[in-house]
């Protein structure tokens, strides 16, 4: 059964923020987009900065170069200080071959190589769907909408992070 999203208390403070959002099935991540950027509003985040990339596939090569900024900077704050989670949103929707089941196997893999690697939090919501309706109700629908579940998430792995230092 798909939940419903229920606000969480999260506060953002200082705390600087990433979403790298696919082109691709646009309607569909847009509103993820507007949704994880509400959510990022409502906690007070003050830096969110959003790459849109063509396609999922093209997500994982962005938030690796947005994810290393913390090696390359330091902890110190300037334009491209580090974030405290990297957000990935797409909608990759099924066909009927298995070209789907490919990208959405290589981003997954991806992306957890990349937080893994760098210990930024990466957080994955590229959706792989069977069809538009799957997408409407995870994507269309405000109280169920996986973009601001996801920023949920990185807020909540921010403070994780922030708590192991």
């Amino acid at each position: 059964m798909l939940k419903t999203v229920q606000p969480k208390p999260f506060r953002a403070g200082s705390a600087r923020f990433a979403i790298v959002a696919s082109q691709y099935n646009g309607r569909y991540v847009d509103s993820m987009v507007e949704g994880a950027r509400e959510e990022f509003e409502r906690a007070g985040a003050k830096a969110v900065e959003l790459v849109r990339v063509p396609g999922a596939y093209e997500i994982p090569i962005v938030a690796a170069r947005l994810a290393r900024r913390r090696a390359a900077h330091g902890t110190r704050f300037t334009k491209h200080a580090p974030f405290a989670a990297i957000l990935c949103l797409g909608v990759i929707l099924r066909g009927e071959t298995v070209h789907a089941a490919h990208i959405g196997e290589a981003v997954s893999r991806a992306l957890m190589e990349i937080q893994l690697e760098t210990e930024v939090p990466v957080i994955h919501e590229v959706l792989l769907l069977e069809n538009e309706e799957q997408a409407r109700a995870r994507c269309l629908d405000p109280k169920r909408n996986r973009g601001r579940e996801a920023a949920q998430t990185a807020l909540a792995m921010a403070q994780v992070m922030a708590g192991l230092r």
